[in-house]
């Protein structure tokens, strides 16, 4: 076994080869120092975005680079990572195709065909039908989201989850998410765990004030292509 708990040269995290949200081909995730895989999932303590480990352990950071482009290149697929640094020496936990949202899967077949990883049949076969309908989700206009009114009454910012937008009552409890589904809710937690699921799932979309994008919350909604925003903040 491996480590990333054993003080300030050490620590874990969970990376995305490309943004699961939008597509985009840039490194995404997230990564902790002295703590292990649980305490980043869990959204109990914010992480550091992946880039940040350049500057802590720039070696690890450097070998990760190079792992995880063969990794996209041997799997002709997004690839979400988990790794611990240990003493600041890398290890490679694991890795599976990355779940995304619709948006991003039509994206990644795109640039992979571009990028000569994969033949374009290989490519639609990455694209799946809940993606499609998540192509169909309402979303916010663009003009609205420039426009005075509404930059003038933002209260909060967060990182952007799963795919459109929702608009519902807020309720802060996974019951009353639960029994007050009928009228259109948003739940609202300091951060989401599995017994958090039935609300989840009730809700019209999902905000949490704690975490990152590789938290349950970022990880779960996009899955089931429920809107959300976490590590919300003013």
């Amino acid at each position: 076994m491996v480590f990333g708990n054993l003080g300030p040269s050490s620590g874990t995290g969970v990376a995305f080869s490309r943004d699961p949200g939008t597509g985009k081909n840039e490194l995404k995730g997230e990564y902790l120092v002295n703590a292990q895989g649980e305490d980043v999932v869990a959204g109990i303590r914010t992480p550091q975005p992946i880039s940040a480990m350049e500057k802590g352990f720039p070696a690890a950071y450097a070998q990760f680079i190079k792992n995880i482009h063969k990794l996209e290149h041997h799997f002709k697929d997004m690839q979400d990572v988990e790794f611990t640094v240990q003493d600041e020496k890398l290890w490679m936990l694991q890795c599976r195709s990355g779940k995304r949202t619709g948006q991003a899967a039509f994206a990644i077949a795109c640039d992979l065909v571009d990028e000569k990883l994969c033949t374009q049949e290989e490519a639609l076969l990455k694209v799946e039908p809940d993606h499609v309908q998540q192509m169909l989700h309402p979303t916010f206009a663009p003009d609205a989201l420039k426009s005075a009114i509404y930059l003038e009454n933002i209260i909060a910012v967060g990182l952007a989850g799963g795919p459109g937008a929702a608009v519902g009552k807020l309720v802060f409890s996974t019951k009353l998410a639960e029994e007050q589904s009928a009228v259109g809710v948003i739940l609202v937690r300091e951060n989401t765990s599995p017994e958090d699921v039935g609300g989840m799932w009730a809700s019209k979309g999902i905000l949490t004030s704690r975490g990152g994008v590789t938290s349950h919350a970022a990880v779960v909604a996009p899955g089931w292509g429920k809107a959300c925003v976490f590590g919300c903040g003013g």
